[in-house]
C-alpha cells in the first residue's frame, strides 16, 4: 500500500483544521485498518496548547473519508478508518518531536546497547545534529537515533 498520495490527502485536511500529520499506519490483519494520527502543534494558532479533541478527529474523520472514496486511494475491499491522536505514549519520530519535548521523560528500546544497556528511562536534554542528549540519573548519553528501536514519552 503506497502511503504517500493517503499522506498527502490526511495533510490536506489536518491543515484546514489547524492540525497536523503526525502519523500513518496500515495493518491488515481480521481487519484492513487505516489509521491516522493528529496532533495540534504549539504556537501562534494554538495559544491554549490545546491537543486534539474529539471533535477535531470527527471532523478530519468525514472530510478524508470522502477524499479517500473518491479518489480511490485504498484500493481493494473495505476498510477501517480511524483517526486519533498520538496519546500519552507517543512515538518520537521526528527531530522536532525530541526538541518539543526535551525536559520530560521518555522510555527508549535501543537496536544496539549503549554502555551495556538496551533500555532507558531518561530526560530528553535536547537534539543537535541527528544527536539526542539524554540525562539518565546522574550520567549523560548522547546518540544517534537510528540506534532507537522504539522511543516514546
Amino acid at each position: 500500500m503506497d502511503l504517500v498520495p493517503i499522506r498527502e490527502a490526511a495533510e490536506r485536511v489536518a491543515r484546514s483544521e489547524g492540525l497536523e500529520v503526525f502519523d500513518i499506519e496500515w495493518k491488515i490483519g481480521k481487519q484492513r485498518l487505516l489509521r491516522v494520527y493528529l496532533d495540534r502543534l504549539p504556537g501562534p494558532r494554538n495559544p491554549e496548547g490545546l491537543g486534539v479533541t474529539h471533535n477535531d478527529c470527527q471532523r478530519v474523520s468525514e472530510q478524508l473519508s470522502v477524499i479517500l472514496d473518491v479518489e480511490d486511494l485504498v484500493p481493494g475491499p473495505a476498510y477501517i478508518l480511524e483517526i486519533s491522536s498520538p496519546g500519552m505514549d507517543r512515538k518520537l519520530i521526528k527531530p522536532a518531536d525530541y526538541e518539543r519535548f526535551a525536559g520530560r521523560r521518555a522510555k527508549i528500546w535501543l537496536n544496539e546497547p549503549v554502555e551495556n544497556q538496551k533500555f532507558l528511562e531518561a530526560r530528553l536534554a535536547g537534539y543537535a545534529d541527528g544527536i539526542v542528549k539524554l540525562s539518565v540519573r546522574i550520567a549523560r548519553f548522547r546518540c544517534r537515533t537510528p540506534r532507537f528501536r522504539r522511543p516514546i514519552w
